[in-house]
């Protein structure tokens, strides 16, 4: 049974509580799964440890003000779309903005109904290039995902829909570190376990299955204080991609 297509999670960083309360309020109406951060600190560690679709972000804040959280995001080759929502209109803050690498700009006050586009152009913009992976080979373990089948040489293995949903969203990301919660909010539903021991103890059962050594994994990493990564490089199918 195919997993419920979930809507995007969209981050809010606002420190004041009357526009973050109104804006949670905005995006949760639409469907979108919405967290909040009162100050741009915690709106930085958020971004890297959940993985928002979308950030929606305030310049003006104390401390680490949009500017320099966009542009350390960006320093850290962070690429999840970021609109700036400011009270400033002038060009020359426009221009700032989107020189720290927001993807768009909304001068307060705006509208819903001018938000919500924006929002939904950016979570397109996003989602166009990216392709789910079709194919990975892990060394000799080949995964077919569009079949739900993987090999190991030509001896098939069984792996649950769980660990192919697993491999298929590290698949999608190679290299990049995926974060526990987002394990938990892509292949299980977020909330339906109360703890992330739950993706740790499936990705000992998936090493088991798929790495050579798995005591020393070679391709699923660990990411300390995070969550895993996939190490090998996306795949095609290789030449002898057959069944058994």
């Amino acid at each position: 049974m195919e997993t419920p297509q979930l809507k995007p999670r969209i981050l809010v960083i606002e420190d004041e509580l009357p526009m973050r309360a109104a804006l949670e309020k905005c995006l949760a109406g639409e469907g979108y799964r919405v967290m909040t951060a009162a100050e741009g600190e915690t709106g930085l560690e958020r971004v890297r440890h959940e993985q928002p679709d979308l950030v929606l972000l305030d310049v003006m804040m104390p401390r680490l003000d949009g500017f320099a959280l966009c542009a350390e995001l960006r320093r850290l080759a962070n690429p999840v779309p970021v609109l700036m929502l400011t009270a400033k209109g002038q060009l020359g803050d426009r221009v700032r903005g989107l020189d720290a690498g927001a993807d768009d700009y909304l001068v307060k006050p705006f509208s819903t109904e001018e938000l919500l586009a924006r929002v939904r152009a950016l979570l397109r913009r996003a989602e166009r290039p990216r392709q789910s992976s079709r194919q990975l080979r892990l060394g000799e373990v080949r995964i077919d995902f569009a079949r739900q089948r993987a090999w190991r040489g030509r001896r098939e293995l069984h792996l649950t829909a769980k660990e192919f949903a697993i491999l298929r969203l590290l698949g999608d990301a190679p290299g990049q570190a995926v974060s526990r919660e987002r394990f938990l909010d892509v292949v299980w539903g977020y909330g339906a376990f109360p703890t992330t021991r739950t993706v740790d103890s499936h990705i000992a059962m998936l090493r088991a299955k798929v790495e050579p050594d798995p005591d020393r994994p070679r391709f699923i990493q660990t990411v300390h204080g995070v969550g895993y990564r996939l190490a090998a490089p996306l795949e095609g199918p290789p030449a002898d991609f057959t069944e058994a």
